[in-house]
């Protein structure tokens, strides 16, 4: 890739050549102590997001988000639709923790947590170079004209490129469906689930267009968090960094020379090796600054250390840093913006925590029937219609579920239904006749309260309107 003019880098994306085209990026194999690190950390999610939708936890799977069925499982905990606002509140949770965490960080989530990140740099990057070879290989072979060995080396990494997608549509489609339904549906055979087959392929598709061919510009296009660095770092945000106080000096970066004394010369201890360059995923030189590009992955900081090492210059010219260190020497502070952030997020987590506390297993509503009065029945008895929802969000079969009016003397009987039962993680519907004496009533309107019992055990209560003659005030 040519490099980048040094005056319109923050003009144009690093992956633009000059006639409009694509800029193929062919970055060098990195190495070095981040790199390891990363890989650690790779492992361990990747072991994670492959392993969570087969984790149980009272019988909950892990981590579930069945959009279509409107049911979502977060940390074991079953959260419905009428949990919706707990929903809300974590995502609401994550979005200032991400903030919080951009504002002093940069974007160290994208280098190190991001799953496309993962994927891209730790899978399809490593077999890449494993069949390809590394950089100027992978130049040369891109070059090639369309010989044998191209085409083998083609067909076999766009091989594995689709088994690993396939794998992951898979992985992902359990996180959506559920590990137990995916799991039948492969036991019971592809066919007979055509529907799903074809979402599978779909993601299948999705996965690999985007591993295969967009890889880098997911992060430089397409995602929104590298747009929100220009308003949320600010010169106290820790980044990686290229110390250009250190690096330039007074007469600039310049090639090293053997046995050369840079301190006495006045040039910088950035020898201009482009190794930083050369390494980096997204294609830019981090000697200009921070930029849209960068996702912190530290390749470079590898790259420069190594560099440095062997030139016998002090490592570090490249380094995890804010500015104001860089200019200043200031240690990172907690500053007022951060502050505020954390205050913020503390009160969010504790409202959650509060929310969580009281949120009920078993959610019951009762409603009049829309559009009915009541009923005046013989012996003076007065008959409200009702239809009532009962969801079990727990793990456990709730069986013999019987309604009793705890506020007022009264009957409460059940339309259709003998007995009530409802299975772990299910919901029962239907209709119900409560009947009042009309000389209890003190109101046209009153409420009631209503409580819910399994085998002879209160589980819930709820409250509902009850409507009456005017006369009987």
């Amino acid at each position: 890739m040519a490099e980048q003019d040094q005056d319109n880098f923050r003009d144009t994306i690093g992956t633009l050549a000059e006639d409009g085209k694509r800029a193929w990026v062919f970055p060098k194999k990195p190495s070095g102590k981040w790199y390891n690190y990363r890989k650690y950390v790779s492992y361990v999610l990747l072991l994670f997001l492959f392993s969570a939708p087969f984790i149980k936890i009272n019988g909950n799977q892990f981590l579930l988000f069945n959009v279509l069925e409107r049911r979502f499982n977060i940390f074991g905990f079953p959260f419905w639709p009428q949990d919706f606002h707990l929903f809300v509140i974590i995502m609401i949770i994550g979005v200032v923790f991400v903030l919080l965490f951009t504002v002093a960080f940069g974007r160290l989530f994208c280098g190190w947590v991001c799953p496309q990140t993962i994927f891209m740099e730790m899978v399809f990057r490593r077999i890449e170079y494993w069949i390809d070879g590394d950089r100027g290989k992978q130049i040369r072979l891109s070059k090639m004209p369309w010989n044998a060995e191209k085409i083998r080396k083609r067909l076999l990494k766009w091989f594995v490129f689709f088994i690993i997608s396939f794998l992951i549509a898979n992985i992902f489609l359990a996180y959506l469906i559920s590990s137990d339904t995916l799991l039948r549906y492969i036991t019971e055979g592809p066919l007979n689930h055509s529907s799903t087959l074809i979402s599978l392929l779909i993601f299948t598709s999705v996965f690999y267009f985007i591993f295969a061919w967009f890889r880098e510009q997911v992060c430089i296009i397409v995602c929104p968090y590298g747009r929100l660095q220009g308003a949320l770092l600010d010169n106290k945000s820790i980044v990686v960094a290229y110390d250009h106080k250190r690096g330039e000096k007074e007469e600039g970066r310049a090639k090293f020379k053997k046995n050369e004394e840079r301190a006495t010369t006045g040039k910088g201890d950035c020898i201009d090796c482009n190794q930083c360059v050369n390494v980096c995923p997204t294609g830019i030189d981090i000697r200009n600054g921070t930029q849209l590009e960068c996702i912190n992955c530290t390749a470079c900081i590898d790259a420069c250390d190594h560099i440095m090492e062997s030139v016998n210059l002090k490592k570090g010219l490249i380094r995890y840093a804010s500015e104001e260190n860089i200019e200043k020497k200031a240690p990172f502070t907690f500053s007022p913006r951060l502050k505020g952030y954390t205050v913020v997020l503390g009160i969010l987590i504790s409202v959650l925590i509060g929310m969580l506390f009281l949120r009920n297993d078993v959610e019951a509503r009762i409603l009049r029937l829309p559009g009915q009065l009541y009923e005046h029945k013989a012996e003076n008895i007065i008959s409200n219609v009702y239809t009532f929802k009962l969801v079990n969000k727990t793990t456990q079969d709730l069986n013999n579920l019987e309604f009793k009016l705890v506020s007022h003397k009264g009957e409460i009987k059940i339309v259709s239904h003998k007995t009530i039962d409802i299975e772990k993680q299910g919901l029962a519907e239907g209709t119900l006749f409560v009947e009042i004496n009309a000389a209890a009533l003190k109101d046209d309107k009153i409420k009631l309260e209503i409580a819910i019992f399994s085998n002879g055990k209160e589980i819930e209560s709820t409250t509902t309107n009850f409507l009456g003659p005017r006369s009987y005030k």
